[in-house]
């Protein structure tokens, strides 16, 4: 302690010759016995200089002291954990790469919990951007929620030209592209056999996603066709001749005349000789 308070002092007078020959008589000065009214007063003048050098040295301490959270909260990187598995395992059948980024946790002062579970909110999707929710039942019960968007990777169709109203789909028709798939509409075709062989309801545009929702099937029947149609209860089946009113594809809705002039309206299906009748429910 006296030397570094002859140390403080030597810096103090800013004599740097005087330190020199300070330090090369330690000895000197370790023995040198002071009165304790001038100890104290040398004390109270380089209690400054102490104090200084230790503020100094405090923010470095507190850099390298880890960030931890008391054991009462609930860590947030383990509530994202949570919901991120949630997700993944849901969306394991997708087709294509799926990417899910997901959002920190709101807050960190969520109870301490260990029984976590996540779920999808009600109108939430497994689709582009959405919510998930991760709740606590333990003791404290607590409901959290992050914001997720869920990329899905994937091979779509384009029309390769222009295709027209009413023109049945060929595998020349179409084109593969890749991109995200929850940026595009719902009902775009990501297998060629969606829409191979389908009848497309409006034109289409080369280049544009083909869509299931315009497309129909083959028209097997054509209007003013006399069919056999069917109705069917829970324990009975009869069976009549009909004329169409109008032209359909197999799983449509149509209409047909009875020869007693009364209209049911039925679905066209296959029969089980390989041609279509209508189907109708009671």
């Amino acid at each position: 302690m006296p030397r570094a308070l002859a140390w403080l002092e030597c810096k103090r007078e800013k004599d740097p010759a005087h330190c020199r020959r300070r330090r090369m008589s330690g000895s000197e000065t370790m023995t040198t016995k002071l009165p304790l009214p001038a100890l104290a007063r040398r004390a109270r003048c380089l209690l400054p200089a102490l104090l200084a050098l230790l503020c100094a040295g405090a923010p470095a301490l507190a850099a390298t002291a880890p960030a931890t959270l008391p054991d009462a909260w609930q860590d947030p990187q383990t509530i994202r954990q949570t919901a991120l598995s949630f997700l993944q395992a849901q969306t394991s059948g997708m087709p294509g790469t799926v990417k899910i980024t997901l959002g920190e946790a709101v807050s960190n002062r969520m109870a301490a919990c260990t029984a976590m579970e996540a779920f999808l909110p009600p109108g939430a999707r497994l689709w582009g951007t959405t919510s998930v929710g991760v709740r606590c039942s333990g003791a404290r019960p607590w409901t959290l929620y992050l914001q997720a968007r869920i990329a899905v990777d994937a091979t779509y169709f384009v029309a390769g030209r222009q295709i027209s109203a009413g023109q049945t789909i060929q595998a020349g028709d179409l084109i593969a592209r890749q991109g995200d798939l929850t940026l595009l509409p719902r009902s775009i075709v990501t297998d060629p056999g969606q829409a191979i062989g389908q009848v497309a309801q409006n034109m289409i545009t080369a280049g544009l996603p083909i869509r299931q929702d315009l497309l129909h099937g083959a028209i097997v029947v054509q209007q003013g066709q006399n069919l056999r149609v069917v109705a069917k209860g829970s324990h009975f089946e009869v069976s009549a001749e009909g004329q169409v009113l109008t032209r359909a594809s197999v799983g449509q809705m149509v209409q047909v005349r009875m020869r007693s002039g009364q209209v049911v309206s039925g679905v066209v299906a296959h029969d089980r000789s390989g041609g279509v009748e209508v189907i109708v429910s009671l």
